[in-house]
């Protein structure tokens, strides 16, 4: 953000369950792609953000993408950063969630609570970079965040619910098709959860999508900050010069 914000008013939500927002229980607050979008919505509209670029990365894609869905004209432009929407762009472990998608069980929703330990966690952070290249700054928070009554639960809910933002991408991609909005694909090339062909995807439903690969893993910010807000300056710019 400090990168972008000589030229742009930047706004950043972290959603419910995530980061310092609130975390309400599951109780009352159902923990769905679809309930977080409808949350996002209505923070754009209190804010009154009626025409924006969106960076989609990981699961902020499905949700920016049902923001496009829903309000098309409030969209000025897309940066994904290993953010998919083609199941070509789904690496190996997306066939054995799909498989417990349709066969679930309470031994498979607890065998995937392995994805929220520390060392997952560091491994999520430092596959495919170079070595001591990420600051241990970001897992470091992450892992505290995960740490949390209930957070668990909340991220286990979201993983069964991924499967939502699959049978979504055919209309994801419609959108693409109808609108062809200005798309700036940026992704860490070594990233095993979303992999390069996601990015180069995006040219068969929207042919002018500027894709770009930089040498990283899944949180390719954490490495490739200035590289990645220099390509988000440049591709930028023309689109709101443009109006």
């Amino acid at each position: 953000m400090p990168l972008l914000q000589d030229e742009y008013h930047v706004v950043a939500p972290d959603y419910p369950g995530f980061g310092q927002s609130a975390m309400p229980p599951r109780s009352t607050f159902s923990y769905t792609f679809d309930h977080l979008a409808r949350v996002v919505d209505a923070f754009t509209e209190a804010l009154r953000l009626d025409r924006f670029a969106i960076f989609v990365f990981d699961y902020g894609a499905p949700i920016g993408f049902r923001l496009a869905l829903w309000h098309p004209e409030r969209i000025a432009a897309i940066v994904s950063q290993n953010g998919n929407i083609y199941r070509e762009g789904l690496g190996n472990k997306w066939q054995a969630r799909a498989q417990y998608w349709q066969h679930p069980t309470p031994q498979l929703r607890q065998q995937y609570q392995s994805a929220f330990a520390p060392d997952t966690i560091i491994g999520q952070y430092t596959f495919g970079t170079e070595p001591g290249r990420v600051s241990p700054d970001g897992y470091t928070l992450d892992i505290a965040y995960m740490s949390r009554p209930e957070e668990a639960e909340i991220q286990s809910d979201l993983i069964f619910d991924y499967q939502s933002n699959v049978a979504l991408y055919p209309q994801f991609q419609a959108y693409l098709r109808q609108h062809q909005p200005p798309l700036l694909a940026v992704w860490g090339e070594n990233d095993p959860s979303f992999i390069p062909a996601g990015a180069r995807a995006f040219k068969r439903d929207l042919p002018h999508t500027q894709v770009e690969f930089v040498p990283s893993g899944h949180f390719a910010l954490e490495t490739h900050a200035r590289e990645i807000a220099r390509l988000m300056l440049n591709f930028l710019g023309p689109v709101f010069q443009a109006g």
